[in-house]
């Protein structure tokens, strides 16, 4: 990877600790509907997008709900979320870091997260705009989201980069496989989710260290 093209980073769980604030609003929601979110259902949902985990959430409370519940639960997840998010949001360890050192060394980047505009929109207050050169998000890929390639892919796109000269870092089962899908080469650093081992991901205990010269040497 000596020529690196682009880092291309995830979100939640990867640069800020919000996988442990979605469970606010999920386990809420879970209980309007008169129902408790199983673990199990809780970690199958981490690194999806919304019209996902709402069809997870409704299934694992024994609800098949129409369409119109389904987007009346997604309109409440993002509005609860929007407020969780509001009130802070905390980093993973030395990803604020590993973001400047990135950033500052010249290499274009790109934020991939399945989390939808508007509630990446307040996180950015919190991680900054100006670190990277372009963001996609879950509900702009005409709901071919992660595990598919196609966010990796399109970011690649924006940056005019091959993918397969790019650095993903993940640090979820579906996110980890929308990035290798796409050609990526994978750091992950797991967060909530145990992610198995495969080709082209390396893993590693947190971003704490890491710079451009550790991610040209993967």
């Amino acid at each position: 990877m000596s020529d690196l093209q682009a880092v291309l980073w995830d979100m939640d769980g990867t640069l800020l600790d919000s996988e442990k604030l979605w469970d606010i609003p999920l386990y809420e929601y879970a209980e309007k509907l008169g129902g408790v979110l199983s673990l199990e259902t809780r970690e199958r949902m981490v690194g999806t997008n919304v019209p996902t985990t709402m069809r997870l959430l409704f299934a694992d409370v024994g609800i098949e709900p129409t369409e119109a519940e389904l987007a009346d639960g997604a309109a409440w997840i993002s509005r609860r979320t929007e407020e969780v998010f509001r009130a802070g949001l905390p980093w993973r360890p030395g990803a604020a870091e590993a973001l400047r050192a990135v950033r500052d060394s010249g290499v274009p980047m790109a934020l991939v997260t399945s989390t939808e505009r508007s509630l990446t929109e307040v996180a950015l207050d919190t991680i900054g705009r100006d670190l990277f050169d372009v963001t996609v998000c879950g509900d702009e890929v005409d709901g071919l989201n992660k595990p598919l390639p196609e966010p990796y892919l399109k970011a690649a796109r924006l940056l005019d980069v091959d993918p397969a000269r790019c650095v993903a870092i993940e640090d979820s089962p579906t996110g980890v496989t929308a990035a290798v899908a796409a050609g990526c080469t994978v750091l992950v650093v797991p967060c909530d989710v145990e992610v198995p081992a495969g080709e082209r991901r390396i893993f590693r205990d947190s971003l704490v260290g890491v710079d451009l010269d550790v991610l040209k040497a993967l």
